[in-house]
């Protein structure tokens, strides 16, 4: 292989793959098991969609825990891990590849959570519009959850398209020249975009949920414009140059050897990903 062709990019295309295969079947993974642990059963397990059966008795609910079971824990939990990382992408050191996935992963887990509550906010749709549904008895509180939702959810979307900009600098070694800046926007957060709309479009295509008719095309592309954030952190980096961190932040040069492990792991993870969660486990 020769040394002048850019491995930054087939690495970084990897480390997109993984970020989002543990972002988005984690996500549905998180309801399948808040469903398990509330006692119902679940019909279907996909990338699209998880169905229940809804065996459980709402009625015997607190607020708390009909939010958790009807689908609020997911988003929640995306947000918590999000957060999580940031708190160890800004307190540790680590390898050039790791840093890379831990700041696509933080975005995926971040704009997966706050992205959801943005939706279900202004929307009334998602995950969250299944919340309101169980909660129509108590409208005061789906109003609230609304304002709720909408400004915690536009306040983590916003933030994160500077947070995506600020880690982009461990990379950037001239801050002044708008190769380099374009560059590490587009491997660190673009492709991010790319890969996880395309995939996204196409696991919903395929989901059981849209031929059932309890998920549509236009609603699953609502909801992969969640990705958003990764192309306002291309935007502020490599076109913008927003507000670029204060003094050196350069750390790191993205990885330019082969990890081929890496390749392999990414391309098995996202054929299951497509062949086995898109369409769907079935367990009865």
């Amino acid at each position: 292989m020769k040394q002048s062709k850019d491995l930054s990019l087939l690495n970084c295309i990897a480390t997109s793959l993984l970020a989002i295969f543990f972002t988005v079947p984690v996500h549905e993974s998180f309801h399948l098991l808040t469903d398990l642990a509330y006692g119902d059963k679940v019909a279907c397990f996909s990338a699209g969609a998880v169905q229940p059966m809804n065996l459980v008795d709402y009625s015997t609910l607190s607020t708390f825990h009909k939010i958790m079971l009807a689908g609020g824990s997911a988003s929640i939990l995306n947000a918590i891990i999000g957060v999580i990382l940031l708190v160890v992408l800004l307190r540790a050191k680590t390898g050039a590849l790791l840093r890379v996935f831990l700041i696509q992963l933080m975005g995926c887990h971040l704009t997966t959570g706050f992205g959801y509550f943005m939706i279900g906010g202004f929307f009334g749709s998602g995950d969250w519009g299944l919340v309101f549904a169980r909660l129509s008895e108590t409208p005061g509180v789906v109003t609230a959850l609304r304002v709720a939702l909408s400004l915690v959810g536009s306040a983590g979307v916003v933030g994160l398209f500077f947070l995506l900009n600020y880690f982009s600098y461990d990379f950037i070694e001239n801050k002044e020249s708008l190769k380099e800046r374009t560059g590490v926007g587009f491997r660190l957060h673009l492709l991010v975009l790319i890969l996880g709309f395309s995939l996204g479009m196409l696991v919903t295509a395929m989901s059981p949920a849209v031929r059932t008719g309890e998920l549509s095309l236009g609603l699953g592309l609502l909801y992969n414009m969640m990705w958003i954030p990764f192309f306002w952190g291309f935007m502020f980096t490599g076109v913008m140059k927003t507000l670029p961190p204060k003094g050196e932040r350069f750390l790191y040069k993205l990885p330019r050897e082969p990890h081929y492990g890496l390749w392999g792991a990414a391309a098995a993870l996202t054929l299951v990903d497509i062949f086995v969660f898109g369409p769907g486990i079935w367990f009865n």
